[in-house]
């Protein structure tokens, strides 16, 4: 009777799954975890071809030190496959606050500044507090927004400082999420939202 061969796995497999994995759980963040960054960037592109059989695209930026996975966009001809990652509805105030991070790190890149974006609640709290009614609730206001943050905090944007929860290091990531596009109507998407935050009967 013929044994069954045993086939013993190349090195580079459980790697790769490790990466994969990684991956179909949030974000690879360089960083935070520089063996697995590294282990992506020496399988980059098998992990693209295996995320592909998914109907994901691996999008990855170097540069800015992250990497992460996106359901692709079919075109109208295309076999589309079931969508594995759920697409984020986010809600409207969580939308406003990214945007606003958003531009606080492009002025920290336009003036030259560190790559590293730091920002604090009470910083966060200002940002949000113009958009909002007069004589709004000081402590209401606080767990709001301190509920937004962790939203944002828990989708892979921001990150806690060690040893104080109220300084908040920005990701790059919100570059891929908030496009130039998207930047540049800035300005008329904040007084949409002015007047959608005004209590009904204001003029």
């Amino acid at each position: 009777m013929n044994e069954a061969v045993k086939h013993t796995p190349s090195q580079s497999k459980p790697q790769l799954s490790a990466v994969v994995i990684a991956l179909c759980k949030g974000m690879i963040d360089r960083e935070t975890d520089s063996k697995l960054w590294q282990g992506l960037l020496n399988l980059q592109l098998q992990v693209a071809e295996y995320v592909e059989t998914l109907g994901l695209d691996l999008i990855l930026d170097e540069a800015e030190g992250y990497a992460f996975l996106r359901a692709r966009e079919y075109g109208e001809d295309d076999e589309k496959l079931p969508r594995l990652i759920a697409r984020r509805q986010l809600s409207f105030h969580v939308s406003l606050l990214l945007a606003l991070l958003r531009e606080k790190m492009a002025e920290s890149d336009a003036s030259g500044g560190e790559t590293r974006v730091i920002v604090s609640r009470d910083e966060i709290l200002e940002m949000i507090r113009i958009f909002l009614p007069d004589g709004s609730n000081e402590v209401r206001l606080i767990d709001q927004v301190d509920g937004y943050i962790n939203q944002v905090v828990k989708m892979g944007f921001a990150r806690k400082m060690k040893g104080s929860d109220r300084m908040l290091e920005l990701h790059r990531i919100i570059k891929s999420f908030v496009d130039a596009q998207w930047l540049a109507e800035f300005d008329q998407r904040l007084s949409e939202y002015r007047q959608l935050l005004q209590p009904q009967g204001d003029s």
